[in-house]
Order: structure tokens, then C-alpha cells, then sequence
């Protein structure tokens, strides 16, 4: 029942989804031409009986009823009801499948571990996968319609092979009143610890392994039965129909096209059709049936499950893997690329244009850098936020080979000029060139350059030193002990700590 079209979009194209418009089975035509048939008589027949059934005083007034409803109607909130079901419903839809219990793994768990080519060791092999199989059938016939229609009863499920009619008579000899689909799951693990007891599964490793298959796949069994049992909630699902529903019957009224020689706002025409309304029902109301159609994929419906397709894949699949498969080997030789150290497969004409694309080795493999960047530093130098870096700030501040822009190169010849403050600090004397001043901006007491004295500065055009002055108005950074530039101390800085307290004789005994 599921419509497949994965094929026909296989590579995107011009218009690839056009050619998907024109199927009908499972397509969104089937699901809504009932209801968009319905909601355009009812439109058209409230037009005609505007335009022709109505006096002139009953027009006015259905006039007025129709601005007030499409006026109001879009606070509705519609759209944001229909899209979190929606993405809610499709979530839930994909989890019920991915829960659909396949015995892929137990097949290959019971084949590897319970060993025995003789009659014994099949029977047992075949009989673990049968209650395997018999476990799902029995949950996919609770929840889904499809598969209760073909074993309406036990006597079919018997009739079926699923079951002996000795396992009938000991299932309805339990005593239980709730779902029995985890029976066949005991019966399966009473089953591989005696295989166990036998000595034909070798070891409790495997053992292990065999009971950890079959609770993964009575686990999936048992998410089926709460994912029929606990449905979205039905206060949610009522929300979203009644705004849908309300929404287009306020349009019905809304949306109709007044006299034009009224003069109302947005009625200069009168088109008789209202191709957006029905395009806008077409999208809302098509929204509504997916999640109608999604909200229990058991059903009959076009793009429901196929579980009938499952049980016999299951069945089929599981008996030859266990069976005639069992220690059925092919054999072993060595394969045509034995002595190859780079393999590679042959490629058909339709597929040459991949064989010359170069492999991708990551998206920062081919990343370049300068040269200088990959030096290693300094340890010192990279403990120290506080180093200057001119180098690396003036390749930051513009590319190599432009001239800098009037500010940058003042930003620069700033840097400069810090730099030579830094590095000849301690060759000058604090009562000569540079004198004893305050730092300009902070007030923390440092010697700093005079205000307009001459600094030495490398002309940015020919390398030579020239005479330059630092403006009034610029702050210059504080230079910390060693020279380096630093933070500009702050007027709520600590005091100073204390001097150690003496011993009163020592106080006594210094002159005043």
C-alpha cells in the first residue's frame, strides 16, 4: 500500500517534481476531492444567493457580516495549529515504523550460536524463529486492520502454521486478561535455555547474546502495542479540526466578492472565483488529511504500512536463514584483488566522469597560512597577554601589498612609536628627553613622554626616522616595570599595603 516513487526523483532536474502532480493513487487529489467539491458548492450557492435572492437592505447588511468576518477570521490561528500537528504527527508516524519488530538480528543470533546439523538442531532453530514470528503476528493483529482482516481468529493463526494446535491449547489455557503477544517470547527463551541445558548453544556468552536479541525484539513488539494504546492527545486533535474548519466557514462569508460600486476597501473587482480561497483550503485542508492519514499508519489507507508484506518477508526471511542456510558455506577462496595493496573496482562508461574527482581529505586540508604565522613562539611570549605584537597587528589591519588608509597608518605609527618607547626605556634617563610627566589620560603617576616632545617615528614611505609630536588629546598607555605596555591604573586601586608593625622596645629606642 505504500506508493513508492523514489526512482522517479532520483536526480534533481528541471521540473522533477512535475511529473509526481499527475499520479493519483496516494496523492493529495484523492484525499481532498471530496471535501474541495463540497467547500466550492457552498460557496458558489452563498455568491448566488447574495447576488439574486437577497433586497437591497439584506445585501448591505450581508455585506457589512462578510467585511466583519474577513476581517476577524485571520485571528484564527490556523497555521501554526495545523503545522506543529502536523510535524507532531509525522515524528510519531516514523517512530511506529522504525518500531515494527523484524527478526533480522535474532535470525543471525539463533544461527551462530545453536549449533547442530541434525534433525534435533533444526528443529529447534526453526521452532525459536516460529515463536519469533508468532510474536509479532500477534501484536500486527491487534493494531493493524489490515492483518486482522486476514486472521480474523486463532483457528487462523493455527490454520496458518503460526501456531500447533497443542501451543493453542496452552496459550488460551493461561489465565490472563490482557494482551498475550509476549507469550511466544517466553516460550522462546524457556526454549534457548534448554538448548543451552542440551549443550547446543556452547556457552552462556552466547547464550546472552541469543536473550539479548529477542528482548530488542519483544521491545519492539511492546512499542506497537503503546504506541496503539496512547494516541496524540484527542484535546489536540480537536483543536486543530475546529480551527481549520472554523477558519474556512468564516471564509465562506469573508471571502465573497462585494459590489464594487460600494466602494469597500479591497472590492474593486468582482471575479466570482475565488482562486485564492480555494488554493488556501487546498493547502490547509490538505494539511489536515495528512495528518489524518499519518495518525494511524495501520490502516488500509494508500500510504499505510504494509504489514501483511512484513509477516510474509519475516516468516520467509527467518526460516532460510536458520534452516537451509544453516552451515551452508560457500567456498573459500581468495578474491581477485589478493595481491592488490590499493584495490580498485572497475567502472562502466556511464560512470567514468566520478573516476577523476579527487578524494576529500577535509575541509581545512588545503587551508594556506603565512609564513610567519607557522613559527613557534616563545613560551614566555605566549603566557603574556601583554606582548606586543606588531607584526601580526599590522598584517591583521591591512592586506599585504595595499597602502593602509590615512587612520590605519596613524594606528600604526602609534604602535610604532610604543614600541620604541618600550624598548628604550631603560637606556633614558627620567630628568632627560623624556621627563618626568604624568601618563596622559589615567593620572596614575607613570613618566610618560612630554606633550609635544619630538619622538623618533619610521616614515611609513622610505624607512627613515623623522621628528613627530604626540597630540595633547592622545592617551598614552602605561608602561609597566619591564617596559611592555599595560592597563592604565584605575582611581579605585588598592592602597599600598602597610608597613610591618615593629616591637614597642624598637619604637622606644629610635631617636625622634
Amino acid at each position: 500500500m505504500t506508493v513508492t516513487y523514489t526512482n522517479r526523483v532520483a536526480n534533481a532536474r528541471l521540473c522533477g517534481f512535475s511529473k509526481l502532480l499527475l499520479q493519483w493513487r496516494g496523492s493529495i487529489y484523492k484525499l481532498l476531492y471530496r471535501e474541495f467539491s463540497i467547500y466550492f458548492m457552498m460557496y458558489a450557492a452563498l455568491s448566488l444567493t447574495s447576488r439574486f435572492a437577497l433586497s437591497e437592505d439584506q445585501k448591505r447588511l450581508f455585506e457589512k457580516l462578510s467585511l466583519y468576518c474577513n476581517n476577524y477570521a485571520n485571528l484564527i490561528p490556523v497555521r501554526s495549529c495545523s503545522g506543529f500537528y502536523v510535524a507532531l504527527v509525522v515524528s510519531r508516524w516514523w517512530s511506529q515504523y522504525t518500531s515494527i519488530p523484524t527478526p533480522d538480528r535474532l535470525m543471525c543470533a539463533v544461527a551462530g550460536t545453536v549449533h547442530g546439523v541434525d534433525e534435533r538442531g533444526r528443529l529447534l532453530r526453526r521452532t525459536l524463529m516460529r515463536y519469533a514470528n508468532l510474536s509479532a503476528l500477534l501484536i500486527l493483529r491487534s493494531v493493524s486492520t489490515a492483518v486482522y482482516k486476514r486472521f480474523p481468529t486463532m483457528d487462523h493463526v493455527v490454520e496458518a502454521g503460526f501456531m500447533t494446535r497443542d501451543e493453542r491449547k496452552r496459550f488460551d489455557g493461561l489465565r490472563c486478561s490482557y494482551n498475550k503477544y509476549w507469550v511466544p517470547c517466553v516460550w522462546l527463551s524457556s526454549l534457548a535455555a534448554q538448548a543451552r541445558a542440551e549443550g547446543r548453544v556452547r556457552d552462556d556468552v552466547a547464550l546472552k547474546l541469543l536473550l539479548d536479541e529477542m528482548n530488542v525484539y519483544r521491545g519492539n513488539c511492546g512499542m506497537l502495542f503503546h504506541y496503539d494504546w496512547i494516541s496524540v492527545p484527542l484535546v489536540y486533535t480537536q483543536v486543530v479540526t475546529v480551527a481549520v474548519y472554523s477558519f474556512f466557514l468564516a471564509c465562506l462569508i469573508g471571502r465573497q466578492f462585494l459590489d464594487p460600486a460600494q466602494g469597500y476597501p479591497g472590492h474593486d473587482m468582482d471575479l466570482y472565483i475565488p482562486v485564492f480561497t480555494l488554493l488556501q483550503f487546498f493547502f490547509y485542508a490538505g494539511w489536515l488529511k495528512v495528518a489524518e492519514q499519518l495518525i494511524n499508519p495501520f490502516g488500509e489507507d494508500d500510504d499505510d504500512f504494509e504489514t501483511n508484506f512484513l509477516i510474509d518477508r519475516n516468516l520467509q526471511v527467518s526460516m532460510l536463514a536458520v534452516d537451509e542456510m544453516y552451515q551452508n558455506l560457500p567456498l573459500l577462496q581468495r578474491d581477485m584483488y589478493w595481491n592488490a595493496s590499493d584495490p580498485r573496482p572497475p567502472y562502466t562508461a556511464a560512470t567514468m566522469s566520478t573516476l577523476h574527482k579527487p578524494s576529500f581529505l577535509g575541509s581545512a586540508f588545503d587551508m594556506s597560512m603565512h609564513k610567519d604565522d607557522m613559527e613557534f613562539q616563545p613560551m614566555e611570549q605566549l603566557s603574556d597577554p601583554g606582548m606586543p605584537v606588531p607584526q601580526l597587528l599590522e598584517r591583521l589591519l591591512h592586506s599585504r601589498g595595499s597602502a593602509p588608509s590615512p587612520p590605519i597608518t596613524r594606528r600604526m605609527n602609534l604602535v610604532r612609536r610604543m614600541d620604541s618607547i618600550a624598548s628604550s626605556s631603560s637606556g633614558i634617563d627620567e630628568a632627560g628627553e623624556y621627563g618626568a610627566l604624568n601618563c596622559n589620560g589615567c593620572g596614575c603617576g607613570e613618566k610618560g613622554p612630554r606633550d609635544g616632545t619630538p619622538v623618533p617615528r619610521a616614515d611609513a614611505d622610505d624607512g627613515t626616522e623623522r621628528p613627530d609630536s604626540i597630540a595633547v588629546d592622545t592617551v598614552v598607555p602605561c608602561l609597566d616595570t619591564d617596559g611592555r605596555r599595560g592597563a592604565p591604573r584605575s582611581s579605585l586601586a588598592p592602597p599600598p599595603p602597610l608597613p610591618p608593625l615593629q616591637p614597642l622596645e624598637q619604637q622606644q629606642q629610635q631617636p625622634h
